[in-house]
């Protein structure tokens, strides 16, 4: 079976594309252009899989990015939400049209550089875990990705940890094209999404009112979509005690502030669920993780017309709508993930 190896010219797919080579696998190493081409990125990337004997292809993808990644990510703040655009792109992309092209080019599988395990489970058949680095761990942004396309992914750094794969390259004298750690969101110059948004001439909102849950008027905000729940800093509110933003209620143009006391929620609403695990075989502890750096925690579920009502076991800081909502058994198997819509309160 052929690999495609995807490659950024970064550490973590270099390691990955030189693990599979030393372990005798017959593979080829794919680089995607999502941005405009660069012609400079290209060759230096070539040149890098050159020096390893590796056949070295390239394909751009840059108006699919466009339409499958970026312009989502505007119309998502543009409705006053707040978008995971690398969780999109894994699942549209990375595990779409890369895979895609991998198999066009004869590949029946595609290879990258996530922090994630995929390993065959008893009765789950194909699963999705944690990576061992729990620094770097990806599941969190894989968890979007359907089932048949991680079916054809392997993940060589799943079980490893960064430092050990830093130490690999330098033990064995290699240097990657771009050694640098990648930005936030790449299509975003200096991870400033605000003056992204301006630029591209997205229309956003305009200012209104910042109020209390009571009514209470406590200030201005300069557009919803320049804010995000549970959010302290930045308000600009002078009060006799921290505000936070509480939600941000869209059809009256308020953002709606309070007290720490009043920041909590009990649960969250949660659409568009892709299941890599059928809900007969979860177990009765479910885990789950609202953003990204947070601990699992304790959730219990049911579903309602297409929505998946979840239910924290402890009261939690707010979760931003459009974020990805990314489920767990106890033993931190990815049984399925979606994008969550509200925040529940008592």
């Amino acid at each position: 079976m052929t690999i495609a190896v995807a490659v950024s010219g970064g550490t973590d797919s270099l390691y990955a594309l030189l693990s599979l080579k030393e372990q005798g696998h017959n593979i080829f190493a794919l680089h995607a252009h999502f941005l405009a081409p660069c012609k400079e990125r290209e060759e230096a990337i070539g040149a890098m899989c050159a020096s390893l004997d590796i056949p070295f292809h390239a394909v751009d993808l840059h108006e699919e990015f466009e339409q499958c990644v970026v312009e989502p990510f505007m119309n998502e703040y543009v409705q006053g939400r707040t978008p995971n655009p690398c969780a999109i792109c894994n699942a549209t992309m990375k595990f779409g049209a890369l895979l895609r092209e991998a198999e066009r080019l004869g590949a029946g599988t595609i290879a990258t550089g996530h922090y994630a395990v995929l390993e065959d489970h008893p009765v789950y058949g194909r699963t999705l875990s944690r990576g061992h680095d729990p620094k770097k761990d990806q599941s969190y942004f894989l968890s979007l990705v359907p089932k048949s396309q991680l079916e054809k992914a392997l993940f060589p750094l799943g079980k490893m940890k960064k430092e050990d794969i830093k130490a690999e390259l330098a033990e064995r004298g290699i240097v990657p094209a771009y050694p640098s750690e990648s930005q936030e969101i790449c299509f975003v110059p200096n991870d400033d999404y605000r003056a992204f948004l301006l630029q591209k001439g997205a229309e956003l909102g305009t200012a209104g009112n910042m109020e209390l849950a009571d009514g209470t008027i406590v200030g201005k905000h300069n557009g919803l979509w320049q804010y995000t729940e549970g959010q302290r800093k930045g308000l600009g509110i002078a009060w006799k005690e921290p505000l936070y933003v509480i939600k941000k209620d869209l059809e009256k143009n308020v953002l709606v502030v309070g007290p720490k006391q009043e920041l909590f929620s009990t649960g969250c609403t949660v659409s568009h669920m892709n299941y890599l695990v059928a809900p007969e075989h979860w177990g009765t502890k479910l885990l789950a993780r609202t953003r990204y750096r947070q601990q699992p925690i304790s959730v219990t579920l049911h579903e309602q017309n297409d929505i998946l009502i979840v239910t924290y076991n402890e009261p939690q800081s707010p979760p931003a709508s459009g974020q990805v909502f990314c489920l767990y058994d106890e033993d931190l198997t990815v049984l399925g993930g979606g994008i969550i819509e509200d925040s529940l309160y008592t």
